[in-house]
């Protein structure tokens, strides 16, 4: 079992876990911190790529980002490993274990018997830790609960070798060589890393940041006076409101995370346009959770109108979004 280890619960997965190994280096960050180096704010729109027969549409950067993006900020190194069978997963994780690693998953929610069953769902990219094993049971640290977990070793085999989209054919990590903060001139990371970020929503593509959102709006619109069946117009709003609430914290989740992020940064670089920036980045996240509420009532009672309305109200939030990108694309340092 792992002695150096606490506990925490984060509102999501992949940026709690990595707050977590960061804690147990010695490494004081919470997953704003963790969420803002890794520049994993985003939004994308691509209708080819479908989950669950809609769009892809995401508010962060793929799993596994953060992971990797902060450990190398932080001049560390995360061992990665997969695996071709559950046998060797298995194997590897306890020969982890009884080393005293402190160890990361990557799992299938579908399949981990802790969850309420109407939490569970086909998601092969919910991360979890695990710092221990007695008898035939693993000790689970799974950021999204308050308390710790056990899991069958059988139940894990199965999360972490579900096939589908995101399969993680057994993927763990753990800390290979610690982060050193030292060396290193965070006040200057950090400016990177936001500068990044804003790069990143600013990007000239139609289908990722701020220019994405225009693209969904502009979808949007179209069904106030589309012949596709209300069926499908509902489904496709249903869809928006669970990529954006339900699925790894959600658009406006993302955002709260992120202002909190702009509110250390603020403090570390001595830079009050930060400040200002996670004020605004909060008011937007507000805004994203009353466009979320607008797309249920849309669904529930449907009008030619009601589409138009929507996609008004999403320019608007994408409008915000471009002028405190701009802004925070031009800080120095």
């Amino acid at each position: 079992m792992n002695n150096n280890f606490s506990h925490q619960h984060t509102a999501h997965c992949e940026s709690g876990v990595m707050s977590t190994l960061l804690k147990s280096q010695g490494v004081d960050f919470n997953e704003a911190m963790v969420f803002g180096l890794a520049s994993a704010l985003t939004f994308v729109y691509i209708p080819l790529i479908k989950i669950s027969g809609m769009p892809l549409i995401s508010y962060r950067m793929p799993p596994g980002v953060m992971l990797k993006k902060v450990s190398k900020v932080l001049k560390g190194k995360l061992a990665l490993k997969r695996f071709r069978s559950p046998q060797q997963g298995q194997q590897a994780l306890d020969k982890a274990l009884a080393q005293g690693k402190l160890v990361g998953l990557q799992t299938s929610v579908f399949w981990l018997p802790y969850f309420p069953p109407e939490m569970r769902f086909h998601f092969n990219a919910h991360n979890l830790l695990v710092y221990g094993k007695q008898e035939n049971e693993y000790l689970i640290s799974d950021p999204v609960f308050e308390q710790v977990q056990r899991c069958a070793a059988q139940d894990l085999q199965r999360a972490r070798f579900a096939k589908g989209a995101l399969a993680a054919k057994g993927l763990m990590y753990y800390w290979k060589t610690s982060p050193n903060l030292t060396a290193l001139d965070l006040p200057a990371i950090l400016r990177k890393a936001i500068r990044k970020n804003a790069k990143q929503m600013l990007a000239p593509l139609w289908f990722v940041g701020v220019r994405g959102m225009f693209s969904l709006a502009k979808q949007i619109e179209k069904f106030a006076h589309s012949k596709q069946s209300e069926k499908y117009k509902k489904l496709f709003l249903g869809h928006i409101v669970r990529m954006q609430e339900e699925i790894g914290t959600g658009g406006a989740g993302f955002r709260y995370i992120y202002a909190y992020f702009l509110e250390q940064a603020a403090e570390i670089c001595q830079e009050p346009k930060f400040k200002q920036a996670s004020q605004q980045m909060t008011e937007i996240g507000d805004q994203w959770r009353q466009f979320a509420s607008l797309c249920v009532k849309q669904c529930r009672q449907p009008t030619a109108q009601g589409y138009q309305d929507l996609a008004e109200r999403l320019r608007q939030i994408a409008q915000q979004e471009r002028q405190l990108w701009q802004q925070l694309a031009q800080s120095k340092g």
